[in-house]
């Protein structure tokens, strides 16, 4: 729904509802149509309809704009030099806190103060507003409890920089780690701590590259996953699995985020070249589970997007949706629950060299 910036997985009934809505049939018709489905009363029925209209026609206030005129900080307590590929990025925060929500993922890309920079940003926080300028431009504002949005956002200027494509371009962003094998790549998906990250590290650490860690951008016109700079996060939990191969994350800072939970170091990707994209036919819905001997099923499609749907930002635009659609439907779509590493490994070797 482009108006409302949204997905919804719903049932069939209710589906057919929206598509007669925004076909413009009549309400006698539509009312017949929930008659014939469902039995409720007359009321429910008129409140169901007006709920369908309001989805498809009534733009969503994404984010709280401020209506008056937007401060300006003059001074900046940090500046930090990006270099990501040949592009420099300068961005200038007014405090620890606007540091600490785009600095520990990046910190491997910092380089030293230089006179030459590409883009120049500055984030400053104001009454609980989070202000993101381009320059002189302001590019958006968000409320304190919105910082996921302004971290996204962020991430989409930096996508734009690396591959030179803008945001309507792209036709989503998984919330998924991408592996490659040079050819292909796979994605891995699952709820936070399910070990997405963690499968990443050790594949990498095994001769595979690590194409994308959280945020994981699709463009439209190919339908291909790029390549995104960000460190991979690597959990407390995962840490005496991952120092063998990683010995650096012994020293490594440690970042706790009291509002989510967790507390995590990161870990640069030895994959410098951020140009790279590869095609991409294979889900993998991934599971750590203690004491599990390993296993992976096929699921259905209407599973996986179920899954995938309400962690992701999907393009709203018409032709990018239709794009997505085109894609995920050729997609293969497994299960993985695992607990020997060695076994997850080989799983996905075979999965890359086979189709399961």
């Amino acid at each position: 729904m482009e108006n409302q910036n949204q997905y919804l997985i719903v049932s069939p009934i209710f589906a057919k509802i929206l598509q007669m809505v925004a076909e413009k049939k009549s309400t006698e018709e539509i009312t017949s149509c929930i008659t014939s489905a469902v039995d409720i009363t007359d009321e429910h029925r008129r409140v169901l309809l007006l709920h369908c209209k309001n989805l498809l026609f009534t733009p969503k206030k994404i984010q709280a704009k401020i209506t008056n005129e937007h401060p300006r900080i003059q001074s900046y307590t940090t500046s930090k030099y990006y270099k990501i590929n040949d592009t420099i990025l300068l961005v200038a925060f007014c405090s620890a806190y606007e540091t600490a929500l785009i600095h520990p993922k990046f910190a491997h890309l910092e380089v030293e103060p230089t006179s030459k920079t590409d883009f120049q940003y500055q984030i400053f926080t104001s009454n609980d507003i989070i202000h993101l300028y381009n320059n002189t431009e302001l590019i958006d504002v968000w409320h304190q409890k919105d910082s996921h949005v302004f971290q996204g956002k962020f991430s989409m200027k930096i996508i734009e920089h690396m591959h030179d494509y803008k945001e309507d371009k792209w036709m989503g962003i998984l919330h998924a780690s991408a592996v490659s094998n040079h050819r292909e790549c796979i994605l891995f998906l699952g709820a936070s701590g399910n070990g997405k990250s963690t499968s990443l590290a050790l594949l990498q650490a095994h001769g595979y590259t690590c194409l994308a860690d959280d945020f994981v951008p699709i463009l439209a016109k190919n339908k291909e996953v790029y390549s995104y700079p960000s460190a991979i996060s690597i959990k407390k939990n995962s840490l005496l699995v991952l120092l063998p191969y990683y010995p650096e994350l012994q020293n490594s800072a440690e970042y706790k985020y009291e509002k989510l939970g967790k507390t995590v170091r990161y870990l640069p990707p030895r994959n410098r070249d951020y140009k790279q994209h590869a095609p991409c036919n294979k889900l993998v819905f991934i599971k750590y589970s203690k004491n599990t001997d390993a296993r992976i099923k096929e699921i259905s499609l209407f599973d996986a997007l179920e899954q995938l749907v309400p962690d992701s930002w999907l393009s709203p635009k018409a032709s990018n949706a239709a794009a997505f659609l085109d894609w995920f439907t050729g997609l293969t779509c497994y299960q993985l629950t695992y607990s020997n590493n060695q076994k997850m490994i080989a799983i996905v070797e075979n999965i890359f060299t086979y189709e399961l």
